[in-house]
């Protein structure tokens, strides 16, 4: 088999296997490139000598059977069977399902989870987001922190492990997005730098040096990243990728890394003859990370809005700390504004990070389905000191408005696993860092970073420990006792709905004319529907045209009184059909 490597600035190359050493010859093709033809089968275990090294991994590894630091081992794609044709499932009329691998399930491996794919299918579920599934040390973690980008963490299954996870979803009619992080390589195991310029000193991101996509020898890291990320969705029929914190990728080149990811990512949808999308997470409230090339923009297909979300955790919770201040202001005229525009920083003075931020979004040629609202992720339930979720503090009551609110919305709804039942396991940060300088100093750094907002440095969970990653884990019998089975049957009959009444996915949104009273109502129309979510601890009073049907309800509504006000209860949510 043909072995090939990048590596620049190596004046020898030595391809290390099981059967000895092999010397690597210059490409004469492709500048910085060496290969070698030797013998090689799927248990075969080969790295690469640079100079004088010892043998590291293959920086395109797909597997890494004994994790980042161990040799790598090759698959062949093609060998895979299919048992499900899959022609693809497009993001309109998408509900996406956040899951973490390693918690889903106490097992933590792929196909633990795939005896839970029946509940995702009966939800309605059309799309599961998994959480990164790159290669990191140790066994547990986020997935972060992951440094080979080819590569299946074998401790979930490995390459083979995803691939019959993705299958059976396909079986349900579920489709699969990947969440990939190009914007930095976790701090252990990551062995690139020895290989070639991925990295650049003349940006620096919250992890340190960026990666390297606009300096010299940027057009080989640019492939990289790129060939990794069609090779996801090609090699492992993906229909989508997550694309984590892009405001951290750097560019000052001719064209940005994300619109050449994008163009890349459109052209083998068309060659494979299924839909493929991109999702950003972004800060930066652009347009532009949203709008399609040809218009001037980055072309990726939708992105993660957290200022959606922020709105309607401020107006669910009442908390006003951090970034939640400007909207804490009037939680009602924020979620107000997200409903109706989108974005609510758009230009506004942020107080968090002390100057204006953000552009304004047209709805008028924005659909909405661009943009994923959401009332809990990963982010922000595992970035609390606690990892405390919504229904640790919310009554069901309120949770059940946080649904109707969220799979209502004008945009792409997604959930975080265990959300649609109210999970009162926390999700916390853990970690399984083999390296113990790096377990202490992780320790350490969380601790301090919340003992600048008050909390004690023994009440914050230790990463390290088995039993921080055991708290987080889902409680699944938890899912069929009182509150959460009416919480779950709630779910399914709002995403029942989605599904079945146009106008909850209409890519138009210019018409929702979202209000909240000053008793905490919110209010917005989709349509002939009318979507009413009472957050007050008393009855609200909503005028309805006589016509109204009740579509949905979180409590059994009386009629319209005499003067055509219809008393929706404290703490409760509905549906309400009002013409067409």
């Amino acid at each position: 088999m043909l072995y090939e490597v990048w590596a620049p600035h190596a004046k020898r190359v030595t391809l290390h296997t099981d059967d000895g050493t092999h010397p690597m010859q210059p490409t004469p093709t492709r500048p910085g490139w060496w290969h070698r033809e030797a013998p090689g089968t799927p248990d075969t275990r080969y790295g690469f000598a640079l100079d004088d090294t010892p043998p590291l991994p293959d920086p395109r590894a797909r597997r890494l059977p004994d994790g980042p630091d161990g040799r790598a081992a090759p698959i062949d794609p093609a060998h895979w069977k299919w048992q499900h044709p899959w022609p693809g499932r497009a993001l309109p009329g998408a509900i996406l399902y956040e899951l973490h691998t390693g918690t889903f399930t106490q097992e933590g491996t792929f196909e633990a989870a795939t005896h839970r794919l029946p509940h995702l299918a009966a939800l309605g579920i059309t799309h599961i987001e998994l959480m990164p599934v790159c290669p990191f040390p140790g066994r547990h973690g986020w997935g972060y922190d992951g440094v080979a980008p080819w590569a299946v963490h074998e401790p979930y299954g490995g390459p083979d492990g995803l691939r019959r996870f993705v299958d059976a979803a396909h079986g349900h009619g579920l489709g699969v997005v990947l969440d990939v992080v190009h914007n930095h390589l976790g701090p252990s195991g990551n062995h690139l730098p020895a290989f070639g310029p991925y990295f650049t000193d003349r940006h620096q991101t919250p992890w340190g040096a960026a990666v390297n996509l606009d300096g010299p020898g940027s057009a080989e890291v640019r492939t990289y990243f790129i060939d990794s990320a069609l090779a996801w969705l090609r090699d492992y029929r993906l229909d989508g990728l997550r694309l984590d914190a892009v405001h951290a990728l750097a560019d000052d080149g001719p064209r940005h890394f994300l619109a050449d990811l994008s163009e890349a990512v459109d052209d083998l949808a068309e060659r494979l003859g299924r839909p493929l999308f991109l999702i950003a997470e972004s800060d930066r409230n652009d347009p532009a990370t949203i709008t399609p090339r040809p218009a001037g923009g980055l072309g990726l297909h939708a992105q993660w809005n957290d200022d959606f979300h922020h709105a309607l955790h401020t107006a669910l919770t009442g908390e006003s700390q951090g970034y939640y201040a400007d909207f804490a202001a009037d939680p009602g005229q924020a979620l107000t504004k997200t409903l109706r525009g989108g974005f609510f920083h758009d230009g506004t003075h942020s107080s968090f990070r002390g100057r204006p931020h953000g552009h304004p979004l047209d709805p008028a040629t924005t659909p909405a389905h661009r943009l994923l609202g959401y009332a809990q992720t990963h982010d922000q339930i595992g970035n609390r000191a606690l990892g405390d979720r919504l229904a640790a503090r919310l009554s069901p009551g309120l949770l059940a408005c946080a649904a109707a609110l969220v799979l209502c919305a004008p945009f792409t709804p997604m959930l975080f696993m265990g959300e649609e039942w109210g999970a009162r396991t926390p999700w916390q940060y853990f970690t399984d860092h083999t390296d113990p300088e790096l377990a202490e100093a992780v320790r350490r750094g969380r601790r301090r970073e919340f003992a600048a907002h008050g909390w004690p440095a023994e009440d914050v969970p230790d990463p390290q420990s088995p039993a921080t990653r055991l708290r987080s884990c889902l409680d699944w019998d938890e899912s069929h006792r009182t509150p959460h089975a009416e919480l779950l049957a709630w779910y399914r009959q709002l995403i029942a709905l989605r599904h079945t009444e146009p106008a909850l996915t209409t890519p138009d949104w210019t018409d929702t004319a979202p209000t909240a009273t000053p008793d905490r109502c919110v209010t917005f129309h989709r349509g002939p529907l009318l979507i009413a979510a009472n957050l007050a601890r008393t009855p609200a009073e909503l005028p309805v045209p006589p016509t109204t049907r009740v579509l949905a309800a979180w409590r059994p509504l009386p009629p319209p009184d005499e003067r055509g006000l219809l008393h929706l209860p404290p703490e409760s949510a509905a549906i309400l059909r009002t013409g067409g």
